[in-house]
């Protein structure tokens, strides 16, 4: 059972409360847990797709670099490309963006390269993977804090740490291998026509006759064509994730971007919205603000944000994604069982 400290802030408003909770509570874990920092610890970040207003910004993160400085630790921001055609598609412009949100008080490293060439496989011998494309510079480096937005996602159910482990750390190719076969469907009846999903398929999958359609051969399942129709007419279908274990890839990717590393994981659940700070447009939450929360289990600390966003909101959310927590579980990558340390 693993420790879960949180600290509630109600507002993302409030900058200054979020930014001193996250060093608090960073403190607290690194003080009772006996947690040494390298010398060198990287902060594993999302920058947010250009036109996306609800990722958290890089204010929120000043208390953690403040505690940095004072246990004399380097830092920098870490990322990988994304799969999907964006602003995140290639290092120049991935920078040139990050900058753009405001995170420019460390240097930026874009973990797998230009085009996503820039990795190592790690060797993990699970059900789905004997060993998965992690971006080189994070294999390479013995701590991460990593820094995740609790929000919703469309294919995986919500993005937390598991998420910002698997998807966030993996290469272009280790990307594709998790997306694969997960293909969307295209309702005929709400496709406008426009064209939006031909233009940013990463694989050319999609073609325009009288409607869209789908050329399920080549589709790897990135479900950029989901994030950018304004008709709202591609769904993802589920039952094919599910089949194709989709949920347990992901768990499988978190493992092999952990395995052997001392890692923090400090999660912001603000601004939680259906979507995913990758779909680049405004969203809005649906739910209630609840605080920051940090661990070193990266299982425990997604288990505890859906633990309380649930209890505070008085339903279930996020159900799909329960599944990558019971199959990470399973593989060893955390605890579903923990303990809340609330701080005050």
């Amino acid at each position: 059972m693993g420790n879960v400290y949180f600290k509630a802030v109600d507002s993302y408003s409030n900058t200054e409360g979020i930014s001193l909770a996250a060093k608090t509570l960073l403190a607290k874990l690194v003080h009772d847990e006996g947690i040494e920092l390298e010398k060198f610890v990287p902060l594993k970040v999302t920058f947010g797709e250009k036109g996306n207003r609800t990722f958290i910004k890089p204010d929120n993160f000043t208390g953690v670099l403040e505690y940095l400085k004072e246990q004399d630790v380097e830092s920098a921001y870490i990322e990988t490309n994304v799969l999907y055609k964006g602003e995140r598609t290639t290092n120049e412009s991935h920078i040139r963006l990050a900058h753009e949100h405001g995170f420019n008080s460390l240097p930026i490293i874009i973990a797998d390269g230009d085009h996503g060439e820039n990795y190592e496989n790690v060797e993990i011998n699970k059900k789905n993977f004997k060993s998965c494309k992690i971006g080189k510079e994070i294999v390479n480096k013995k701590q991460i804090i990593v820094l995740s937005h609790f929000k919703g996602h469309l294919l995986a159910g919500f993005g937390g740490a598991i998420k910002q482990l698997a998807m966030g750390c993996a290469s272009r190719g280790g990307k594709l291998a998790q997306h694969s076969n997960s293909i969307p469907n295209i309702n005929s009846l709400k496709c406008k026509s426009c064209g939006a999903c031909v233009r940013n398929c990463p694989e050319n999958a999609i073609v325009m006759t009288r409607k869209a359609k789908i050329d399920k051969d080549k589709c790897v399942g990135c479900a950029s064509c989901m994030t950018v129709c304004p008709s709202h007419a591609i769904t993802h279908s589920f039952r094919a994730s599910l089949t194709k274990n989709f949920f347990e890839r992901l768990a499988e990717y978190a493992y092999a971007a952990s395995k052997d590393k001392n890692n923090i994981y400090i999660s912001f659940a603000f601004n939680i919205t259906r979507g995913c700070d990758c779909e680049g447009h405004s969203m809005k939450p649906f739910v209630n603000d609840l605080g920051v929360f940090a661990s070193s289990d990266p299982v425990a600390i997604d288990m505890a944000c859906l633990d309380m966003l649930n209890k505070n909101n008085g339903r279930k959310v996020f159900r799909r994604g329960r599944h990558t927590l019971d199959y990470a579980e399973k593989i060893g990558l955390g605890s579903k069982d923990y303990k809340l340390v609330t701080v005050e």
